[in-house]
């Protein structure tokens, strides 16, 4: 009596594919179309689980924002230079920190690209 409550239940779990669909080669579970889907690649296998392992908590660590200047953690105020660096609020001025950027050079280019040099055309001299 106990095999025949398990054989049913056995029979009502089981997936049951309709004849008209068919599935995909792979056995994937998905029904086969007739154009096929691209698949993404996999990455590659990793035999040592030791560096997959750094390799995470090494990102997990650059996550967090800091003040390029003292290091203080910043949270969600975090004040991006030109230079490329994240300051907290005392260090977010160039002269505050050690900027790399040449604000001289950016204005100059930018006062030469709104301001074209005009020159007038040349005058015959009789």
């Amino acid at each position: 009596m106990a095999q025949k409550r398990d054989n049913e239940q056995a029979t009502e779990t089981e997936l049951k594919v309709p004849k008209t669909l068919t599935l995909c080669v792979q056995t994937c579970g998905f029904s086969a179309s007739d154009k096929p889907r691209s698949r993404s690649p996999s990455p590659p296998e990793n035999p040592d689980p030791t560096v997959e392992n750094s390799d995470q908590a090494a990102e997990s660590r650059r996550d967090v924002k800091r003040c390029s200047g003292c290091k203080r953690k910043l949270g969600l105020i975090g004040f991006r230079c030109r230079c490329g660096d994240v300051f907290c609020s005392k260090h977010r001025y160039s002269d505050r920190h050690e900027c790399r950027f040449d604000y001289k050079a950016a204005g100059r280019a930018m006062i030469a690209k709104e301001n074209p040099v005009v020159r007038p055309a040349k005058i015959l001299k009789v």
